[in-house]
């Protein structure tokens, strides 16, 4: 049986003793495991490449390499580790305008498929994109590329407060840091916070619109407030659209020009409210009580209510000039002593609505449904054409 000596390209230390037989995929597979790379082909003392193991003579001496030319260790000074990846000469990037000092091997050794990796596996690679300094020029981000130059060095990801993650996984991403990436994307998931469905509360909301500057419109569609006291608060222009707002308290509140589109408003108190040129279409007002609210803008904007469902609502002694509330359900609703002139209650469910000392000239009622409605002490007449098409 021979052997032979192995040594890593371009290096004459650190050699092993190996027996040479089988194939030279056999004595490839050796050398890989011995020397702790990937070897692909096998050179004589002389640079001649062996590509059958019949050629290797008992004792040779044979340099293995990752597919890299032949270096002569007698003539060529520079190590194996300095040009492939296991470099241990020093070198300073500056990222971004910041300096980072670290080893070849730390930007190769962990990740050799990255973007890093190939960028400083040799040496001369990068030898052009340097500063005055010496220092290899990189345009990214230093306070999110600090985090993934620590996890080179050492194989923990540690991000320090104040840096955001989704930063630090887009460098990860960049550079082809995939084990990282995994890591991080773990990480952002655990830092998310649980879903809360808990409903918003006074306390917490004022300081909302205390942080809200005055001209600032501000976005509370989809939230949910249930059961909370907004009472004598000032709503103007918010949007409530499609929130929860059952069971609020919103008595005394300045709601004027609100979006409260498709919003819950089931068994809320909204009494004596400023409902000026609110928007309530097809929202739900279900058994919500409205006594003395406030509909009318004297700007002629009209409050619009269209397709609301304000089943069981009391709106008495509601200001309603010119509201719209075509196609709305109002089955059963209290509508006592309303201002309802010029209203538009076409195609309107008024069943059992007790509109009784009204006012409704010039209100449209033409094709609404008034089977069971009260209208006792009407301040004007109904006439004919208001509710014949």
């Amino acid at each position: 049986m021979r052997r032979g000596t192995l040594f890593v390209n371009g290096s004459a230390r650190n050699g092993k003793v190996v027996a040479v037989y089988g194939t030279l995929s056999d004595l490839l597979s050796v050398a890989s495991n011995k020397l702790g790379i990937k070897a692909t082909s096998v050179y004589n003392g002389k640079g001649g490449l062996i590509d059958d193991i019949a050629l290797i003579r008992d004792d040779d001496v044979l340099f293995v390499c990752e597919g890299e030319p032949f270096i002569d260790p007698q003539t060529d000074g520079r190590a194996q580790e300095e040009l492939t990846g296991s470099h241990t000469d020093w070198l300073t990037l500056n990222v971004g305008g910041r300096y980072f000092t670290t080893t070849r091997s730390t930007l190769v050794n962990k990740e050799p498929d990255s973007m890093l990796a190939h960028m400083f596996k040799d040496k001369d690679a990068w030898g052009n994109k340097q500063d005055p300094r010496g220092a290899f020029l990189i345009d990214r981000s230093p306070e999110y590329f600090e985090p993934i130059l620590n996890y080179l060095r050492h194989g923990q990801l540690i991000v320090n407060d104040g840096i955001n993650l989704l930063g630090v996984l887009e460098e990860a991403r960049f550079f082809g840091i995939d084990s990282l990436i995994e890591h991080l994307e773990i990480a952002i998931k655990n830092s998310q916070p649980a879903e809360d469905h808990s409903p918003i509360s006074r306390k917490e909301f004022v300081r909302f619109l205390l942080a809200t500057p005055t001209k600032s419109e501000l976005r509370c569609q989809g939230l949910n407030f249930s059961g909370a006291d907004l009472s004598r608060l000032d709503l103007r222009y918010i949007n409530f659209k499609m929130a929860n707002l059952s069971r609020c308290n919103l008595a005394h509140a300045n709601l004027c020009c609100a979006n409260l589109e498709r919003a819950d408003l089931s068994g809320s108190v909204l009494d004596c409210a400023n409902l000026q040129g609110v928007k309530m279409l097809c929202s739900n007002a279900e058994g919500a009580s409205l006594k003395g609210c406030n509909f009318e803008d004297p700007s002629g904007l009209k409050a619009n209510l269209e397709g609301a469902n304000l089943k069981g609502v009391d709106m008495e002694g509601s200001q309603m000039t010119g509201i719209n509330l075509r196609v709305a359900t109002l089955k059963n609703a209290k509508l006592k002593n309303c201002n309802l002139r010029g209203a538009t209650l076409a195609g309107t469910d008024l069943e059992n609505c007790d509109l009784s000392g009204c006012d409704l000239q010039e209100a449209n009622l033409r094709g609404s449904n008034v089977k069971g409605a009260i209208f006792e002490e009407m301040l004007t007449p109904l006439h004919m054409s208001q509710s014949v098409r």
